[in-house]
């Protein structure tokens, strides 16, 4: 489902009143968490986390004038679904989250190459999820895109 806003806050405000509480939560906990260099704001109709163009002016190399995206989470149909480009570049970082999540969740991991998804709101691991936020820089994130990029 996408949502037309504006800001974060109104993103929160328009998704089913069930998933708000979890939304808002999982807001703080990225922010509380997210290492110095990235910025909040709404990215492709989702609350996302990215490289600001003050950080990295090429921008993202599919539309430069879109910063560099990094994290996002929407509140899709039947889940909540978490965005983590790093995870999808970085083998151990993918390797690690996979073996850290049984600790904090007795639900099988529903991840695709860079979505998780989370069908019940009490089941999202905010502390693990606060961790994984933590794991990467603004420069390791530059590093791994641009490494990425320049091998096509």
């Amino acid at each position: 489902m996408q949502y037309d806003a504006d800001s974060p806050e109104d993103y929160i405000k328009q998704v089913p009143q069930e998933r708000q509480e979890a939304l808002k939560k999982l807001r703080k906990t990225i922010n509380k968490n997210l290492p110095k260099g990235f910025e909040e704001g709404m990215i492709y109709k989702m609350i996302g986390y990215y490289v600001p163009h003050s950080v990295y002016p090429d921008g993202y190399h599919c539309d430069p004038k879109t910063p560099l995206p990094f994290m996002s989470f929407a509140s899709q149909k039947n889940s909540v679904n978490l965005y983590h480009s790093g995870i999808y570049a970085n083998k151990e970082l993918h390797d690690w989250f996979v073996k850290e999540y049984p600790k904090y969740s007795n639900r099988k991991l529903d991840m695709g190459k860079s979505c998780i998804r989370f069908k019940k709101m009490d089941d999202i691991p905010f502390e693990l999820i606060g961790e994984l936020t933590q794991k990467m820089s603004c420069d390791e994130w530059i590093n791994i895109y641009e490494s990425a990029i320049k091998k096509k």
